[in-house]
């Protein structure tokens, strides 16, 4: 396909480095000085957070919220702080021709959709992630955003972290020596009961189910498919899919890779015993040129199990040493004599990672986290999920994104849409 090639070529002749996008002659380019009016569809938990490190900086002024539950909503109007039109529908939202830049961050299945509606409306994008639940809808958000001269950050924040990139740099270096092993991993203790099994029931009246549904299969409402949408196929693929792409993000990066040669997926839903779909327990081997990368999940155990006292993040194995690295911090154990062992504190911080975006929107150029990374960062949770459903081991084709010598695996790379939603051509 050409339009991978060249976006192939595109990412590897920027190198992380951030170079200018050429701005859509249509819409205005914001001068230095001046406000970034920003719209934000989802005001759940994880959009009103966003919305609170946007309005860190004196140059944006949050103009609309949107959420399918209105009384969602206004708890995100108030987030935004208290001034904000309020709307149900994402669509509405997007013909508010002053605002410049969206905040995307609603359930899963709604991140594509909104992402490209909004650059064909010429705005730019702060999109959450996982980009997408199938690899062909990240792929479209990526053409959108590049076919409507969009800037859109994912919010894999780690890229602006600097214990994150101490880290990086240090492997990258080669202090470590050669790195034939990375594994990443999120263990949780969930109770048995799990969410339970939850009638079918009418919604509440704030709520349009039709529209939180969207693309997704006709079904009726259960509160079970709002509280763990996570962990239904329709909605979302589970931690493997989600949680996993900042530790997919930060295996890229670190190891200048842009996607899985191959994916075995194995596991089963083995303690949970709930309405939810998805496996509790969960291996997934990728084979990358010249290393292996292991993701495990576990929602039982948790605690005694945890690995070097934590319940998530990534380990690169080295010839010289072994690096582990969490939002915590990181640490380095030599191979022997080989290195000197090394320790740095750390903390999660999102702001920077939003005035980057701000900063990009302006200049118009690449942020660190340009939407063709993230997408790419989304996609190994995207295989386990389709080899795991398949039940064997699947290859992938980085340049054409697609499945090798598996038509049935292949199909799972898009999603079908319900009507009348559907993927732009």
């Amino acid at each position: 396909m050409a339009e991978s090639k060249m976006a192939r070529r595109d990412f590897l002749k920027r190198s992380g480095a951030a170079v200018a996008l050429a701005a859509a002659p249509s819409v205005n380019v914001l001068g230095a000085n001046e406000k970034i009016v920003v719209g934000c569809i989802g005001t759940g938990g994880r959009g009103q957070y966003v919305m609170s490190m946007f309005r860190r900086f004196d140059d944006t002024a949050i103009e609309c919220v949107c959420d399918v539950n209105l009384k969602i909503a206004e708890k995100g109007r108030e987030a935004a702080g208290g001034e904000a039109k309020v709307v149900q529908d994402f669509r509405k939202l997007l013909e508010i021709k002053d605002i410049d830049a969206v905040i995307v961050a609603p359930n899963g299945h709604w991140h594509p959709l909104p992402a490209i509606y909004a650059c064909q409306a010429g705005k730019d994008v702060y999109l959450e992630k996982p980009v997408s639940i199938t690899p062909r809808e990240g792929g479209a958000v990526v053409k959108a955003a590049r076919n409507n001269n969009r800037v859109v950050q994912v919010g894999t924040q780690q890229r602006n972290i600097p214990h994150y990139q101490q880290a990086v740099e240090i492997i990258q270096s080669g202090q470590l020596g050669t790195v034939n092993m990375v594994e990443t991993f999120n263990l949780e203790n969930r109770p048995k009961e799990g969410l339970g099994f939850q009638p079918d029931s009418t919604p509440p009246p704030d709520l349009d189910w039709d529209l939180w549904l969207g693309p997704s299969p006709k079904v009726p409402y259960n509160v079970n498919r709002i509280r763990g949408h996570y962990f239904y196929w329709d909605y979302a693929g589970g931690w493997q899919s989600d949680w996993a792409v900042h530790h997919n993000d930060v295996v890229h990066w670190a190891m200048k890779v842009d996607g899985p040669l191959s994916c075995c997926a194995t596991g089963g839903k083995y303690w949970i015993q709930d309405s939810t779909e998805m496996p509790d327990t969960l291996e997934a081997a990728y084979e990358y040129p010249g290393f292996m990368l292991i993701y495990r999940l576990r929602f039982s155990n948790g605690n005694l199990r945890r690995i070097n006292g934590h319940n998530y993040g990534n380990i690169f194995y080295g010839t010289k040493g072994t690096l582990f690295l969490d939002r915590g911090g990181f640490d380095v154990v030599p191979e022997g004599d080989a290195m000197e062992p090394m320790h740095a504190d750390g903390e999660e911080i999102v702001h920077p990672h939003v005035r980057e975006f701000l900063d990009c929107v302006k200049s118009r150029k690449l942020p660190s986290a340009d939407i063709l990374t993230g997408h790419r960062s989304s996609v190994p949770g995207e295989l386990a999920n389709i080899s795991y459903r398949v039940g064997r081991k699947i290859h992938w084709d980085v340049e054409t994104e697609k499945v090798i010598g598996d038509p049935e695996a292949d199909a799972l790379c898009l999603k079908p849409y319900r009507k009348p939603w559907s993927l732009p051509a």
